[in-house]
């Protein structure tokens, strides 16, 4: 990934749920020009502000398929990039292992819920020029690939929660979503006396 991309960006609202252009397909990438550079930018500066690990364009308001990630893996190795058009295959069989965790989204602050994902995942698309790119994730990477790609398919991790989980979750963002302006991350949150579950990093 082409580091001048982590600089010169805008911070966005963060689109929340329940927004039509959360819960629709994306539109593919098909021109890797300098509108697309600038929206990686934007979203690069969005992610840092609400201190996220992944977001996807549908969380600034885009329908295209593109997301971002600045993610460490299972041995705690930072890894960052952009990945436009993705596809993400999943292990199966004796190879797929499940691991349960804390999963949350920036586009609906303060829930956390345990969901269950493969503990390995391998993203396959395009980079930030339309160069054919490859990762394999794991640990929190290979969640952060799949939550990410789950946007732009249209899904949001509550989808894949049972009733009573997304119940939960619903209640553990409106008793924190004082704390969030409607226009966070450009208006920061507020703080309160209120403590947020220990979870991992949002997406």
């Amino acid at each position: 990934m082409d580091n001048s991309l982590l600089e010169g960006g805008t911070v966005l609202r963060i689109t929340r749920w329940g927004e039509p252009v959360m819960h629709q397909p994306t539109a593919p990438i098909t021109e890797f020009d300098d509108d697309l550079r600038q929206l990686i930018r934007d979203m690069f500066a969005t992610m840092y502000a609400a201190d996220g690990v992944g977001l996807a364009a549908t969380q600034v308001g885009v329908s295209k398929a593109v997301f971002i990630y600045d993610c460490p893996d299972e041995n705690d190795v930072r890894q960052r990039g952009v990945f436009c058009n993705p596809t993400v295959t999943l292990p199966e069989g004796r190879d797929r292992n499940l691991e349960g965790a804390e999963e949350g989204c920036l586009s609906l602050p303060g829930g956390f819920q345990s969901l269950h994902r493969p503990d390995r995942a391998t993203c396959t698309g395009q980079d930030e020029t339309g160069a054919e790119i490859e990762v394999v994730g794991t640990g929190l990477l290979a969640r952060c690939l799949q939550h990410e790609t789950d946007h732009l398919n249209g899904m949001v991790f509550g989808d894949r929660l049972a009733g009573r989980g997304r119940k939960l979750l619903y209640r553990q963002h409106e008793s924190l979503a004082h704390r969030y302006p409607d226009d966070w991350p450009v208006t920061p949150k507020t703080t309160s006396a209120v403590p947020q579950p220990e979870a991992e990093p949002k997406a």
